[in-house]
């Protein structure tokens, strides 16, 4: 190799060249807290007003199995900054105040790539990945390759109504005016109106409080249901009005922007829905899926999936491959062009194919472990359309055919032996794989809590 040749090759590994401007896609990743599979009309919801997604999903792609990467809300956002499976990552369980877990450094996040190739980045909401929020303790949102943010540690406080925990840049807000996703859904929009750099492409994070407790919800958004009698029907079913409003907000000012055709937008949740659903303010609907959030059956994990991507998407288009959280990390460095790291596992695979409705080929299949789960479904595994359910100790199994029992009713564990074999061979595989390469320490100090059912009044 002659010095010539040497120097072009050492420009060409120091950089990494955004494509043409034209063509390089901005991204908005727009994420919910504790909504059910069932919670909006797109998905079959019948009662619940969500206009704004329901326009959104006939221009793009409506997944029918789509899933969080776990059944609470923390490990759900790691997975999709890093495209890693939760404990693998490191945070392994949703993050009280105070506690030590949270997304190390030593991560590699969806916004440090794109900031290093030429983007803007900004994240709006819910953060909830560590417990030293605005504290120079743990890594925040800006030490993640974030540019702007504006966050909270968790759960909007005291509630949706005039939150007063909010942190813009690192300097408490104080009380604001008005309810939570519209207030987060209005900052995202300024900062796109009033301060990015309009020389570069963008990452939106857009992380709604809603539809999570404490719940609180406008009278306009509840004014729909009014003659239902239940308040706390009244203000689930508003709070799902609510985040489609903030969501319609953001939407508009990409039209409005000029910037609609050259973004890339997806919409989520981060797990299932709270509670039984048959009392307060935790209504959410599965849909008719088993279990609910924390959940590693169907209920816990399947989320609403919608992406649209104008030009490369068919609008209108519905497809039941199986897509995850972590996946959002790949795809999106795909369509960009940037290149996965390789010093370490990268669980998620590009969506892109799926957007045509072709199978994914994934080298780690889809993989859940909740901490706090029942402990009859602590962790799963699915391959194909073969679902593995582990308990906690990892010595008793369900299996199902999920294509066919999407409901999870019939365990064919005892009828299919030898496929129950297989599947149990590469959970532990995979298992020790992510036990190996995650912070195990973190875990293994503190053991997963035990959830007791309460005892039935006499």
């Amino acid at each position: 190799m002659n010095y010539f040749h040497l120097i072009l090759l050492i420009l060409s590994t120091c950089a990494l060249p955004l494509p043409a401007a034209g063509n390089t896609p901005n991204i908005v990743i727009f994420l919910v807290d504790d909504m059910g599979w069932g919670d909006l009309g797109c998905y079959g919801n019948e009662v619940i007003q969500s206009p704004n997604l329901d326009k959104f999903a006939t221009e793009g792609i409506r997944f029918t199995q789509c899933y969080s990467a776990c059944g609470v809300c923390s490990p759900s956002r790691s997975a999709i900054l890093t495209g890693r499976t939760p404990y693998r990552n490191g945070v392994w369980r949703w993050i009280p105040g105070g506690h030590a877990c949270h997304l190390r450094e030593s991560e590699i996040t969806l916004p440090e790539l794109l900031r290093k190739a030429g983007y803007d980045t900004c994240h709006v909401g819910k953060w909830h990945l560590n417990g030293h929020f605005n504290s120079d303790k743990q890594p925040q949102p800006g030490d993640h390759g974030y540019n702007h943010w504006m966050a909270t540690q968790n759960n909007a406080a005291p509630s949706h109504k005039n939150p007063r925990n909010f942190v813009l840049n690192g300097e408490p807000m104080g009380e604001l005016q008005g309810f939570s996703a519209p207030l987060v859904a209005g900052e995202g929009v300024r900062w796109l109106k009033e301060v990015r750099d309009r020389k570069k492409p963008f990452l939106l994070s857009v992380w709604t409080h809603e539809p999570h407790l404490p719940i609180e919800s406008g009278e306009q958004f509840m004014k729909p249901y009014a003659d239902i009698q239940d308040e706390g029907i009244r203000q689930y079913n508003g709070n799902i009005t609510q985040l489609d409003h903030a969501f319609g907000i953001v939407v508009k000012a990409l039209e409005d922007l000029g910037l609609r055709d050259n973004t890339i937008v997806f919409f989520t949740s981060d797990n299932g829905p709270e509670g039984r659903g048959n009392r307060g303010r935790t209504r959410g609907s599965t849909g008719g899926l088993r279990g609910r959030k924390r959940d590693s059956h169907e209920g816990g994990i399947r989320v609403a999936g919608l992406v649209r991507w104008p030009g490369k998407i068919m609008p209108g288009s519905v497809s039941d491959v199986p897509v995850i959280g972590s996946d959002i990390f790949s795809t999106v460095l795909d369509v960009t062009g940037i290149p996965l790291p390789k010093d370490r596992t990268i669980d998620g695979v590009s969506m892109v194919p799926a957007f045509d409705d072709k199978q994914l080929q994934r080298s780690v299949p889809l993989f859940w472990r909740t901490h706090i789960a029942p402990a009859a479904s602590h962790a799963a595994l699915r391959i194909g359309d073969w679902k593995l359910i582990a308990n906690q100790s990892f010595d008793k199994f369900q299996l199902y055919d999920i294509q066919r029992d999407w409901r999870e009713e019939q365990d064919l564990a005892s009828e299919n032996p030898a496929k129950l074999s297989e599947m149990k061979k590469v959970f532990f595989e995979v298992l020790d794989g992510i036990e190996k390469e995650g912070p195990s320490d973190w875990w293994k100090k503190e053991p997963p809590r035990r959830r007791t059912p309460k005892k039935s009044k006499k």
